[in-house]
């Protein structure tokens, strides 16, 4: 995976996340300062699980030959801040001619996305300081 990149300059709190080819706005909705133009980082997490979810079942369906027209993964993410615990509740929507089995099986897979796993386990941070 490429390094991302995110900068911010003057304008309040709008950030700019690039990778060698695309870009992507985060700010801060207006009530706290922000302008409003991009999602809050905390969506941006949340978009990352839906996005990965979605992806891996569309993969997964085409592999089997499986008759999937559309996933939608509705993510809802919320903090605790005293216990230090992040909470993800996902809704899928599975449309198709898809039997019983297929759908069981989709929501198998749906939990094996690599946003997932990397979430559900632990990670380690290493932060440096670089020169301009």
């Amino acid at each position: 995976m490429p390094t991302i990149s995110a900068r911010i300059e003057r304008t309040p709190y709008e950030t700019h996340i690039t990778t060698p080819t695309q870009v992507v706005v985060s700010d801060e909705p207006t009530d706290v300062g922000g302008q409003d133009r991009g999602m809050k980082p905390g969506e941006l997490l949340a978009g990352s699980l839906a996005a990965c979810t979605v992806i891996t079942l569309r993969m997964y369906a085409d592999r089997k030959e499986w008759p999937l027209d559309a996933a939608v993964a509705h993510v809802d993410y919320s903090y605790d801040r005293e216990q230090k615990r992040s909470r993800f509740e996902l809704q899928l929507v599975l449309t198709g001619d898809l039997s019983d089995e297929q759908r069981e099986r989709l929501l198998e897979i749906a939990e094996k996305c690599p946003i997932h796993q990397i979430l559900e386990h632990p990670a380690d941070f290493h932060t440096t300081l670089a020169n301009p």
